[in-house]
C-alpha cells in the first residue's frame, strides 16, 4: 500500500475493530492531534495520545493499537515510516540507537563494562558494608556449621601428640600476645587428620584448622606454623567467610538477572569465576595481616617463603613419585590432592613469595 501523493498526511491500510479478525480497508489521516480512520461505512477519529506507535524495526508489518479497542496495519513497513516521518512524528533515541548497530555496539560494551565495574569493586563494597553491620554470632553459626560439615566428610580425629598441638598453640598465643589486644579477634585452633593434604583453614567466628600433615610438612617448626596460623588469623579478622558468602550469594544473583534461569551451568559460571578472584584479594589482606602478626612477634616475615619451598617440594614429590621427603598419609586419609585445589585461588607462589621477602627488608 502505498501513501497518497495527493496528501502526505494520508496512508492507505486496514483497520481492525478489536471484536472480529476481519480486516477493513481505510484511509488513515494524521490532522491535529487526530488520526483520522475512514473506510466504507466508516468515520472514526482517536486523539494521538491514544494511539500506542509500533516502533520501527527492519522487518514485519506496523501495527497501531488504540487504547480505546482495535488498530490499524500495514504489512509495507517503508511505506508507514515514511508517511510517518513526512508528518512530523520523530522517534525516540532508543529506537534510532536500536536501529545503528554503532549504538548497539557501544551500548553492549557499556553494559559488559557496567558488569565488569560491579564484579571488581561494586560488589566487594557492598558486601564489606553488609559484613560491617552484621552481628558476630552470625560468623558463628556459620562456623559451627562448616565444622560439621567438614569434619564428616573431610578430617578424622588428629593423631598429633597433645603435647605437640599444645605447643603449637603455645607459640601462636605468645605470638598474639604481641599485639594490643583489641586488634585479636577470639579465635580457637584444632587439628585434624585430613583428606586434603597439608593445609589449615579458617572459618567464621574464629575457629582455624590445622592438619596434622601440614605440621609434618614443615617438621614442626614453631615459627613457620605461627606464619600459617597469622594469616589463617588475618581471615577471621577481616571476616572473609561471611563477607565471601555474601558477594557469592550477589554475585549468583547478577547472574541469573542477566541470564536468567535458561541455564543454571552460564548462572553459575560467573560466580564461580568472580569467587575466584574475590579469594585472591581475601588472600592479600590475610598476607597483609600474616605480616603484621609475625613483625609484632619479631618473626622474619621470610618464615613464609621457607614454607612455599616446602609445599614446592611436597608438589614435586609427589608428581615425579620420587623418594624425597613425603607427607605420611595412611590409606584411610590418602589425598586427593586437594592441596593444589585448596591453594587454586590464592595468588601465584611468586607473587606472595615476593611479598613476604619485601615485608622481611622492610618495604
Amino acid at each position: 500500500m502505498q501513501a497518497d501523493d495527493a496528501d502526505p498526511r494520508q496512508l492507505a491500510a486496514s483497520f481492525f475493530d478489536g471484536r472480529s479478525a476481519r480486516a477493513q480497508p481505510v484511509m488513515l489521516t494524521l490532522y491535529d492531534n487526530e488520526l483520522l480512520i475512514l473506510g466504507d461505512g466508516l468515520s472514526r477519529r482517536v486523539a494521538l495520545h491514544d494511539v500506542q506507535w509500533p516502533e520501527r524495526t527492519r522487518h514485519g508489518m506496523r501495527v497501531a493499537h488504540f487504547k480505546t479497542g482495535g488498530s490499524v496495519q500495514n504489512a509495507d513497513a517503508a511505506a508507514w515510516d515514511e508517511w510517518v516521518r513526512r508528518n512530523g512524528r520523530g522517534e525516540s533515541l532508543v529506537v534510532r540507537a536500536q536501529q545503528s548497530w554503532r549504538w548497539v555496539a557501544l551500548s553492549a560494551a557499556l553494559l559488559v563494562g557496567l558488569i565488569i565495574t560491579l564484579q571488581q569493586w561494586g560488589l566487594p563494597m557492598a558486601a564489606r558494608a553488609v559484613v560491617a553491620v552484621a552481628p558476630l554470632s552470625l560468623d558463628e553459626s556459620l562456623g559451627e556449621g562448616s565444622l560439621a560439615v567438614i569434619d564428616g566428610q573431610l578430617m578424622r580425629p588428629s593423631r598429633l601428640p597433645e603435647a605437640e598441638q599444645k605447643r603449637v598453640r603455645t607459640a601462636f598465643e605468645r605470638a598474639v600476645g604481641a599485639l594490643p589486644p583489641d586488634t585479636v579477634p577470639p579465635w580457637k585452633l584444632l587439628f585434624r587428620r585430613s583428606r586434603i593434604g597439608a593445609n589449615a583453614f579458617a572459618l567464621p567466628g574464629g575457629t582455624m584448622v590445622m592438619t596434622d600433615e601440614m605440621v609434618t610438612l614443615v617438621g614442626g617448626d614453631e615459627e613457620v606454623l605461627t606464619a600459617v596460623l597469622a594469616h589463617e588469623l588475618g581471615h577471621v579478622r577481616q571476616r572473609h567467610g561471611l563477607r565471601l558468602l555474601v558477594q557469592a550469594t550477589a554475585l549468583g544473583g547478577l547472574a541469573s538477572l542477566i541470564v536468567g534461569d535458561f541455564s543454571s551451568v552460564l548462572a553459575t559460571a560467573p560466580v564461580l569465576l568472580g569467587q575466584a578472584s574475590y579469594s585472591r584479594d581475601a588472600e592479600r589482606e590475610a598476607d597483609a595481616e600474616a605480616v603484621r602478626i609475625l613483625r609484632a612477634a619479631s618473626i622474619s616475615p621470610l618464615v613464609m617463603v621457607k614454607l612455599f619451598e616446602r609445599l614446592d617440594a611436597a608438589r614435586a614429590d609427589k608428581k615425579q613419585g620420587s623418594a624425597g621427603e613425603k607427607i605420611n598419609i595412611d590409606k584411610e586419609t590418602q589425598d586427593d590432592s586437594v592441596l593444589g585445589i585448596a591453594i587454586a585461588s590464592h595468588p601465584a607462589d611468586a607473587e606472595r613469595i615476593r611479598f613476604f621477602t619485601e615485608a622481611a627488608r622492610g618495604n
